[in-house]
C-alpha cells in the first residue's frame, strides 16, 4: 500500500489539536495505541488511506498533515475569555468550527436579507462599553418590550419569551451542546456562549452543554455584547477582567434581578442562605443559578458558597442528561437553529432559490430529502 510522506509532527499536533486521548484516538483510527506512537514518533510510516481516517477524526483538512509546520489557528471574533486574568492561549477544534459555522450563516442571512431589501437593523452598536449599565437595561427592556421580571410563569417560559423577543428583534439566537449529533461535545469549562454583532445578522450563541439555570444569564449577557457592538467569545466568569466583560455581567445581572428588589428580600434571618432561593424565585421569576450568582456579586455570600451551590447544580443537570429519551430530532434542531434563520433557508430552498445540498449545510447536515419535513416543524 503506498505510504503518505507526511511530518509526524503534524500527526501529534492534530491529535493534541482534537482533544480526544491517545487510547480513544487509536481506537477510531483502527489501531492500537502504540502503532498510534509509531505514527507519530516517525518510527512506523502511515499509509494514505489511514492518513485520511487520522484527518477525518482529527477534523482537519487531509492537506494539512503534508505542512511542515501547523498553521496558527486563531479565534475569528474577539476572545475576552481568561484564566486568572490572562487570555486562554489555545482554542479547541469545536469552538474554531463551531465559529466558521455561525459566520457562514451569519454571511448567508446578511445577504438574503439585502436582497430582500430588508434594511440593517438598529441593535448593533445601540450603546458602547463606556455607557452606564443602567440605561443599557433600560434600553433593552424598552426594545424587547419587557418588564423588569415576570409577574407569572416559571424561569423556563421567560427564558422562551425572551429568546422569541430577541428573536423579532433581529438577533439570530443560535443553541446547542455540541456540533454533530453529540458527537463533538462543547465544553463549558473554554466558553459558555459568544455574540457576533452585524447591523444585519447579529448572532448570540448559548452553550447548552451548561446548565439550563447558566443558560438564562448568558443569553442577556450576550446579548449585551450585542447592544455595544462588541464581538467576542465569553467564558462567563464571575471575576471579569476585561472591561466589556464586566459591563455585560452586570447588565445580565440587573436586568434579569434588579439589586434594589432583590436586596429588599433577601434575608439575613434564615439558618441557611439557600433558604432564600426558593422564595426569590417565586418572585423574580428567574432560575436559582442566576439568584446565586446575584447574591454573589451583591456581597451576600462568598464565592466559595457560591461555588459549591453552583457545582451541586452543574452536577444534578449532568446526571438528569444521562437519562433516555428527549424530543424529536426536528423538534431538536428548530431549538437549536434560529427560527428566523431557517425559515428563511427554508423557503428559499423549497422555492427553488437554494440548493437543497446547500440549505442541508445550512441547516447543521438536515438530509436534502428531509428539508420539507423540517418545514412542517418550523409551521411554514
Amino acid at each position: 500500500m503506498s505510504k503518505a510522506n507526511i511530518n509526524p509532527a503534524m500527526l501529534t499536533w492534530a491529535r493534541e489539536r482534537s482533544g480526544i486521548a491517545v487510547e480513544r484516538f487509536a481506537r477510531l483510527c483502527g489501531v492500537d495505541e502504540q502503532r498510534l506512537r509509531e505514527w507519530e514518533a516517525g518510527n512506523h510510516s502511515i499509509t494514505f488511506n489511514q492518513a485520511m481516517t487520522f484527518a477525518h477524526k482529527a477534523h482537519i483538512p487531509f492537506g494539512y498533515l503534508f505542512l511542515a509546520l501547523p498553521p496558527v489557528e486563531q479565534l475569528p471574533v474577539p476572545d475576552l475569555r481568561t484564566v486568572q486574568g490572562k487570555a486562554v492561549s489555545r482554542p479547541s477544534a469545536e469552538l474554531l468550527d463551531l465559529l466558521k459555522i455561525m459566520l457562514q450563516r451569519q454571511e448567508w442571512y446578511r445577504e438574503y436579507l439585502q436582497q430582500q431589501m430588508i434594511p440593517p437593523g438598529r441593535l448593533s452598536g445601540r450603546f458602547s462599553r463606556y455607557d452606564a449599565a443602567d440605561a443599557i437595561v433600560r434600553d433593552m427592556r424598552q426594545t424587547l418590550n419587557v418588564d423588569p421580571h415576570p409577574s407569572r410563569g416559571s424561569w423556563e417560559e421567560y427564558y422562551r419569551e425572551l429568546v422569541n423577543k430577541i428573536e423579532q428583534a433581529g438577533v439570530l439566537v443560535m443553541r446547542s451542546a455540541s456540533l454533530g449529533h453529540h458527537s463533538r461535545p462543547f465544553n463549558v469549562e473554554e466558553f459558555r456562549g459568544f455574540a457576533i454583532a452585524d447591523d444585519y445578522a447579529p448572532i448570540i450563541f448559548v452553550n447548552y452543554a451548561d446548565a439550563p439555570g447558566a443558560r438564562l444569564f448568558t443569553l442577556i449577557h450576550e446579548l449585551c455584547h450585542i447592544w455595544i457592538g462588541l464581538s467576542g467569545v465569553s467564558d462567563g466568569g464571575v471575576t471579569a477582567h476585561l472591561q466589556q466583560e464586566a459591563l455585560c455581567n452586570h447588565v445580565a445581572a440587573e436586568f434579569l434581578v434588579p439589586a434594589a428588589e432583590f436586596m429588599t428580600h433577601w434575608r439575613t434571618d434564615y439558618p441557611d442562605w439557600q433558604s432564600n432561593l426558593a422564595p426569590l424565585e417565586s418572585h423574580f421569576h428567574v432560575s436559582r443559578w442566576v439568584l446565586a450568582r446575584r447574591a454573589l456579586t451583591l456581597g451576600l455570600i462568598d464565592k466559595t458558597a457560591h461555588d459549591d451551590y453552583i457545582r451541586s447544580l452543574q452536577a444534578a443537570y449532568a446526571a438528569r442528561e444521562k437519562e433516555p429519551g428527549g424530543p424529536n430530532y426536528y423538534r431538536t434542531k428548530k431549538a437549536q437553529i434560529s427560527p428566523s434563520f431557517s425559515r428563511a433557508v427554508v423557503s428559499q430552498a423549497l422555492s427553488g432559490q437554494l440548493l437543497l445540498r446547500e440549505a442541508s449545510d445550512l441547516l447543521d447536515g438536515i438530509k436534502p430529502g428531509k428539508i420539507a419535513r423540517f418545514a412542517g416543524e418550523l409551521g411554514l
